[in-house]
């Protein structure tokens, strides 16, 4: 395109932006009215984009904050949704124990494998003099739990084999707890009750945060045997996880393998029979979580185009009005030389341009609804990808021309003598 050429189309382009603004001006409650059916799908998408990108972030973070290389191996299939017993297949399941984990080690020298269990059903007391923690639970772990469960002592030390072999009676506070119960001191030395049993704090667990509605932070966390020996019937009614963490990243799925296999054999599972306990990963979480989430946003986007279908018909909807209304305004152009073009870029001109300002709105309700979603529901910090506006706006413009389309050639295609003569 030579320099004079595209300066022509410049200046082409400008009026027809400028009319196509004082038509939407002209008619300001029409304009409003059709524009709002993008406003609303547009706006749709970009919430729906940030609560399901900032919900995606929030669950992947909390998943791979636990350990990204992490295997665990549970009696019942982890599950997303409602929740309820499980199935009786599972219910019939043996307990995992100890000494699986025991024989992983022995067989895997290439990982770390953890093993832990965890009462969560009832309302614990967990003691300080007259402090008393906020509804904490208890875990019963081996001395390899930081490590396999990827969570590092803020202060003191864990629990030493010598310790979990005896049951000692010491105790690892989440942080939680150990601001509740020791809000203006060092707990380290001190001794705490729990359900009335004394324990001496040797440790506090770095700060987790927040992980899928419930504090992790909110627990206290004794050797293997003093669990088992003060909640024994947690433990026959539930049996431990074991949690394998492969001591080099690219032994990952070797570790998962050798794992099977070991747990099979030791479970003595039929080879035509599938696995008796469950095997999870991060990835597998998080993918199992992706195919949730895609489903609720398959729905809303549908949603969101329904609205942008009904916004287009009412942008077709007042074009065609409007090459009525300007029929002789149309064969005066025609007459002094416009050519066919000319008013489709025009009439096009003006459908774009509505639907762009109707994109525009969407983007910016969007992003509103998006900050207030973060500001009040803290559980659920929504987030903005870069390219979700840009997307938006070329959704509304792509909306604009599809239904613009033929209003604009049924106006290039009037004849001029006969529009010259419409009133």
């Amino acid at each position: 395109m030579t320099r004079s050429a595209w300066a022509a189309f410049q200046r082409g382009f400008t009026s027809n932006v400028r009319f196509a603004l004082g038509a939407v001006l002209e008619q300001k409650l029409r304009s409003s009215l059709t524009i709002l059916g993008i406003v609303v799908g547009v706006t749709t998408v970009m919430a729906m984009v940030a609560i399901v990108t900032g919900f995606n972030n929030n669950i992947i973070g909390n998943l791979q904050a636990f350990g990204a290389n992490r295997i665990e191996i549970q009696k019942y299939d982890e599950r997303f949704g409602p929740g309820g017993p499980p199935p009786e297949e599972m219910r019939r399941r043996k307990n995992l124990t100890v000494d699986d984990a025991e024989a992983l080690r022995q067989a895997m020298p290439e990982a770390t494998v953890s093993s832990l269990c965890g009462y969560f059903d009832a309302v614990i007391h967990i003691k300080n003099g007259n402090r008393e923690a906020n509804s904490p639970y208890v875990l019963g772990a081996d001395e390899f739990y930081p490590t396999g469960t990827a969570y590092n002592i803020g202060r003191g030390r864990f629990f030493t084999a010598a310790e979990v072999e005896h049951s000692a009676l010491v105790v690892v506070l989440g942080s939680e707890v150990q601001q509740a119960i020791f809000p203006k001191e060092d707990p380290i030395g001190k001794d705490i009750t729990v359900e009335g049993l004394r324990y001496r704090v040797v440790g506090v667990l770095e700060r987790k945060g927040e992980q899928f509605g419930y504090s992790p932070d909110n627990k206290v966390v004794l050797p293997m045997g003093s669990f088992a020996r003060q909640f024994d019937f947690q433990m026959r009614r539930d049996g431990v996880s074991l949690n394998i963490v492969p001591k080099r990243t690219e032994d990952l799925d070797r570790v998962i393998e050798k794992t099977i296999a070991i747990m099979r054999a030791r479970r003595r599972v039929p080879f035509n029979k599938p696995n008796d306990f469950a095997v999870a990963t991060p990835d597998q979480l998080i993918s199992q979580f992706r195919a949730i989430t895609g489903g609720v946003t398959g729905a809303m986007v549908f949603i969101a185009l329904i609205s942008l279908l009904i916004g287009g018909v009412g942008v077709m909807n007042i074009m065609l009005v409007s090459v009525t209304q300007r029929t002789r305004e149309i064969g005066i152009r025609r007459a002094v030389g416009a050519l066919k073009r000319d008013v489709i870029g025009q009439f096009l001109t003006e459908a774009v341009t509505l639907s762009t300002i109707g994109g525009a709105l969407g983007v910016l309700l969007g992003l509103l609804i998006s900050a207030t979603v973060k500001a009040t529901v803290p559980a659920l910090p929504t987030a903005i990808p870069f390219w979700s506006p840009l997307v938006g706006l070329l959704v509304s413009m792509g909306v604009g021309i599809f239904f613009g389309a033929y209003p604009a050639v049924k106006a290039s295609r009037l004849d001029p003598i006969e529009a010259l003569r419409w009133e």
